[in-house]
């Protein structure tokens, strides 16, 4: 895909590894630009049935670079956030470039939407953006003792890319506002018990492709649907999550993937789904 990211898509499951080993997979520009065209493609890309999104080498992703924080002790004060605002060459926080995000919001933001389940297998650490990149897959399978922070409070600044909301639909907002307020580092075991660790694996990149392979064995479209329903529940009444239950399941029921799902459980065999 870049120099940043590599993507091998097998059987409808998609590996997608950030490769900067070097630097622990920290946020640079190419980084930030290979998450968002890696997003924009498999958005888009046919066959696919779920993702698996993982870092090179000792860690997941150890967040901004720090030359982005060199650059930002250099800034006038007239500048504010810009040195931290700028990573993917836009200027301007609060533009809006992405629907209801701006870029660097985007490069996390656009794992919740891929249409598909995206399954964060995480080791090392994920800090600040590492961490923020992580909340937005469906599930986050971790190794042990993974040490992961809210960092932004170290620098100063607060969780910018898409964090505040994805933290919450987590964890409760006094645990939000705790690891917030202190930046203090915490285990992957921790996050389990607070709700933003889905498994502990010894093996998480391996836990999380058997997982997706598992996933990609069911009828898209119900996983797809499922994926919808999800992503709007926190925005939502009881009476409209009630609602949309049942506007997907009529689309679902008797389509030829549905019935598939049906006669390959009662047949004994593997389904042959169509896209």
């Amino acid at each position: 895909m870049s120099e940043r990211i590599s993507v091998t898509i097998e059987d409808g499951v998609a590996d997608v590894t950030l490769t900067r080993s070097d630097k622990m997979n920290a946020l640079d520009p190419a980084m930030f630009q290979a998450l968002i065209e890696t997003g924009e493609r498999l958005k888009t890309e046919k066959g696919l049935r779920a993702v698996v999104l993982s870092g090179e080498g000792r860690a997941f992703c150890a967040g901004l670079d720090m030359g982005n924080f060199a650059a930002m002790g250099k800034a006038k004060p007239s500048e504010g956030g810009g040195a931290k605002g700028d990573p993917t060459g836009d200027t301007g926080l609060a533009k809006r470039t992405h629907g209801i995000v701006n870029q660097p919001q985007y490069a996390v933001w656009i794992w919740h939407e891929i249409p598909v389940p995206v399954i964060a297998a995480v080791h090392g650490v994920a800090f600040g953006g590492g961490f923020q990149i992580m909340l937005g897959a469906d599930m986050r399978y971790a190794a042990p003792a993974t040490k992961l922070c809210v960092m932004e409070i170290k620098w100063g600044l607060v969780p910018d890319m898409a964090g505040t909301p994805l933290m919450r639909q987590l964890m409760r907002d006094d645990i939000i506002r705790e690891l917030s307020y202190t930046g203090r580092i915490f285990l992957s075991e921790e996050g389990q018990d607070l709700g933003v660790i889905t498994r502990i694996c010894e093996d998480p990149k391996a836990a999380a492709m058997a997982t997706a392979r598992d996933i990609a064995t069911k009828n898209p479209d119900a996983i797809r649907a499922m994926k919808r329903m999800y992503n709007d529940l926190p925005d939502t009444t009881a009476a409209e999550s009630l609602l949309a239950e049942s506007i997907e399941q009529a689309k679902l029921i008797g389509t030829k993937n549905q019935i598939e799902a049906v006669m390959s459980q009662m047949e004994g065999r593997a389904a042959n789904y169509e896209d």
